[in-house]
């Protein structure tokens, strides 16, 4: 395969990611959510012509998500779901990295996020958090503390069981 993209084409807040793109059933109520449970900031939004939101991004950290309405005529006609209409499930767990993973979770859970997974510890050298968003997305929140090589990994995980 022949790479026909250079650097300069690519915006930086693109260039080292795969960039995740939720559905929700309602993304303005989801922003909203996400700035105060998250910190997130709101970069733009495309209205969708017939109400809702078509497109949107938002910087949480470092991280950009891109977001919008389920329920969008756009969507709906390229079968974009939102965990609620799966019966709860998805299939994606958003991972980001933060500075201080408990105040964001006591942020998440006062703005009403589920916490699934207490801040802790973990075998792999980051303290964790595993939270459910009020659309349904589940999202884990990681600290780095300490540095793992591969083999202390799998020893740890070993006796972890």
């Amino acid at each position: 395969m022949t790479e026909h993209t250079t650097d300069i084409e690519i915006p930086d807040r693109y260039r080292y990611a795969v960039i995740p793109h939720i559905m929700v059933d309602d993304a303005a109520a989801a922003i909203d959510f996400y700035q105060r449970a998250f910190g997130a900031r709101e970069d733009f939004r495309i209205d969708a012509p017939g109400g809702g939101i078509l497109h949107a991004e938002i910087t949480i950290g470092r991280s950009t998500l891109m977001l919008g309405d389920a329920g969008v005529g756009e969507a709906e006609a390229a079968s974009f779901a939102a965990p609620t209409s799966l019966g709860g499930g998805t299939s994606v767990t958003l991972h980001v990295f933060v500075p201080d993973v408990d105040s964001l979770a006591e942020r998440a859970e006062a703005a009403g996020a589920e916490i699934m997974q207490p801040p802790e510890d973990m075998f792999h050298g980051d303290r964790t958090v595993i939270l459910r968003d009020m659309a349904g997305h589940i999202w884990v929140f990681l600290t780095h503390v300490e540095d793992v090589s591969q083999e202390d990994l799998l020893r740890r995980l070993s006796a972890a069981g």
